[in-house]
């Protein structure tokens, strides 16, 4: 039976936690509120449960949910190969409105979605979000909305939208506070030898380089490195032809290959609503 809690009470506050944590060991959806916008969330180690989060919003494998996390030591138990950059940035970020781009531990049962071999993790700055994802551990999170439609700035709006496919509802007043306009989680891809990011968001490219001066802004092509005074000319050779590379805009960047060198994939990049 769908419940919505008001968690501007201590007594519902407590009594909501309780049922959602025991609805997410159930494998079922819950929505509650985050930094962002609503969630929508579920047990991210739970395919079955994964799949309930994206028929509920109307989405398919393609675009994969981000995965929320309670603490900062949790991202070497989900990802691997993290590089000191990429650490950095999550521990001058977090919690707060930066999502990662990571490899995810081979080692992981999960599966969510067509991720290529990678998740996207953040760890929220909101005091529901903290207090839930500290009784159920990491959570598969999409915005609360059906696809193509605006994401819920309170409980009862995603309810109009998601209905009876979520079994609890965390009411907590508004995301963004209202009037205010939301702004989605800036995300770097931390997949390759540069961090980039691929989407912008609450955290300026400015900030970011406060701590990583290398990153790259959103559609950036780093520079070739100058070659030395003095070094041999190097002999022309047949340049084959650039691919083409699509931006999270949709725009075309050509994107330089010198020969012989390795084709490079880029990372996935997740739910494209997913504000959370």
């Amino acid at each position: 039976m769908t419940t919505t809690y008001n968690c501007t009470s201590d007594d519902e506050r407590a009594q909501g936690l309780e049922h959602a944590q025991r609805a997410i060991s159930e494998k079922k959806c819950v929505v509650f509120p985050t930094d962002t916008v609503y969630g929508i969330a579920a047990d991210a180690f739970s395919p079955q449960a994964v799949t309930m989060l994206l028929v509920s919003k109307g989405r398919s494998r393609t675009m994969p949910p981000p995965v929320l996390i309670p603490r900062v030591n949790a991202l070497d138990g989900l990802a691997t190969d993290v590089s000191a950059d990429a650490r950095k940035l999550a521990e001058a970020f977090w919690p707060g409105g930066l999502t990662l781009i990571l490899h995810a531990q081979p080692s992981l049962d999960w599966d969510l979605g067509e991720t290529k071999g990678t998740v996207a993790l953040r760890m929220p700055d909101d005091e529901i979000a903290q207090e839930l994802l500290t009784l159920t551990g990491p959570l598969a999170v999409s915005s609360a909305n059906r696809t193509g439609h605006a994401p819920g700035q309170t409980a009862a709006a995603a309810r109009e939208q998601l209905a009876d496919s979520v079994e609890v509802y965390l009411e907590g007043g508004f995301r963004p506070l209202e009037g205010e306009a939301a702004v989605p989680s800036t995300i770097v891809d931390a997949t390759g030898p540069r961090l980039r990011v691929v989407r912008n968001g609450a955290v300026s490219l400015d900030q970011l380089r406060e701590h990583v001066p290398g990153v790259l802004g959103l559609g950036e092509i780093p520079m070739a490195e100058e070659e030395p005074v003095g070094a041999a000319p190097v002999a022309e050779t047949p340049v084959e032809a650039a691919p083409v590379a699509k931006t999270p805009s949709g725009s075309s960047v050509v994107e330089p290959k010198a020969p012989g060198a390795a084709e490079v994939t880029a990372a996935p990049s997740p739910d494209r609503d997913s504000r959370p």
